[in-house]
């Protein structure tokens, strides 16, 4: 399975990487650090016979995208064991997604993620996953104590293979204009 995803600012990975760290200590689940997984937010999941069918979709869109605004808001779960934090869904986000979907739905030989199409996509930023019930539980005390809203910026596309994390492609976005 590949992810296109984006990536944050320094400061915004330092928080999310606290907070990954944290509950990896107080639970014991260290499925995130053993598979090298950054912070991160995907954007379309899909299975492809071979990466080189993804790079040229992928590469066309070197210089198209901005930077943005991300305001991590909300801690959740996707029952039985993944803990994220969620971020505001305003436009800007909603159009990023959108537009990663259409352009990976042109590679050939790709089979797109269902969860993952436009309308149906639901931003989360993994924090913990494999969890048991135990783990579930202390990951959810540590953020109820721990967690304050965390605004960012998305600095950074980039395409991966998953389990364990393993970059393929990334670039830089392009600067918000003020």
């Amino acid at each position: 399975m590949y992810l296109v995803s984006v990536y944050f600012d320094e400061n915004t990975n330092r928080s999310i990487q606290k907070i990954m760290s944290d509950i990896s200590s107080i639970t014991g689940n260290t499925f995130m650090i053993d598979h090298n997984v950054p912070p991160h937010l995907t954007l379309a999941a899909m299975d492809a016979k071979k990466v080189e069918d993804l790079l040229p979709v992928v590469e066309e869109l070197e210089g198209k995208l901005t930077s943005m605004e991300i305001y991590f808001v909300s801690i959740g779960a996707f029952f039985p064991y993944v803990l994220y934090m969620a971020p505001v869904m305003d436009y800007n986000l909603q159009s990023l997604q959108k537009t990663i979907y259409e352009q990976m739905e042109k590679a050939p030989y790709v089979r797109m993620n269902k969860y993952y199409q436009p309308g149906y996509w639901y931003p989360h930023s993994t924090l913990a996953k494999k969890l048991s019930k135990e783990e579930m539980l202390a990951g959810f005390a540590y953020c109820q104590s721990h967690f304050t809203p965390i605004k960012g910026r998305i600095t950074k596309i980039g395409l991966a293979k998953v389990n364990p994390h393993e970059d393929v492609w990334t670039m830089n976005l392009n600067e918000e204009s003020i």
